[in-house]
């Protein structure tokens, strides 16, 4: 028998109508007795998400996500077809879910590790997620520099994909982009407005916790934006 590989999922929901975006907000609350019972997760977070290029301050009502760890490929596919999920997709205007594969993890999540790496870094596309706990007496110079931060990743042309989300709006926030290889993202993250953010996360104290992840793209469901995420990119990759 071979070893079971976590499989990671992004789950993204857009509710376009205000009773909609009510409920959602009541579900950050009463999706956690459903999603507590589902068979084969072993972390989870239920996240809004920011407007603009994503990574904001500003709340989007619109946008919520799902992230999920599973044990297998299987108890994911089989999970998400379960209470909250199906419910959130149902009620949703628009849903979709990327299937995600960690090669490269560091730092906490709330105190745990919840992404075991497994294979090597892939030739082709990968998914960056970066998530901080921010110290409240931090904020306000966090919040400062992001805004540069978030134009320079939205007005890439190698941004393949791109979305911030977060538990806990200023304090609690996570970015995940998709880029077309890890040396153009790379390339991205020693220069400009981002290298001069993650000098002074080190020199000023910024976190109070943080965790870097990298992950091999696995595939796809559903829709975003009116059309498959990354669709073009993956009949590249097969190309």
């Amino acid at each position: 028998m071979g070893i079971a590989v976590q499989t990671v999922t992004l789950s993204l929901f857009r509710f376009d109508r205000a009773l909609s975006r009510i409920w959602v907000l009541g579900q950050m609350g009463a999706a956690r007795f459903a999603i507590s019972r589902v068979s084969g997760l072993r972390f989870w977070k239920l996240c809004g998400s920011g407007t603009g290029e994503g990574f904001t301050p500003r709340p989007n009502w619109g946008v919520w996500a799902i992230l999920a760890v599973w044990e297998t490929r299987e108890k994911a596919d089989k999970g998400l077809r379960m209470l909250p999920f199906s419910r959130w997709s149902a009620r949703a205007d628009e849903a979709c879910t990327l299937f995600l594969e960690t090669y490269s993890s560091r730092g906490q999540w709330a105190g745990m590790r919840p992404f075991t790496p497994s294979g090597t870094q892939p030739d082709g596309p990968i998914a960056a997620m970066t998530r901080a706990t921010i110290k409240p007496l931090r904020a306000a110079r966090f919040w400062s520099r992001v805004p540069d931060i978030s134009a320079r990743v939205g007005r890439d042309p190698n941004v393949i994909f791109k979305i911030g989300i977060g538990e806990l709006p200023l304090l609690h926030q996570v970015t995940f982009s998709v880029w077309p290889d890890a040396a153009t993202m790379d390339a991205f993250a020693r220069c400009g407005p981002h290298a001069a953010a993650i000098r002074a996360v080190r020199e000023e104290g910024w976190f109070d916790e943080e965790l870097y992840a990298r992950f091999r793209i696995l595939g796809h469901e559903g829709t975003w934006q009116g059309r498959a995420p990354l669709a073009a990119n993956f009949r590249q990759e097969a190309a």
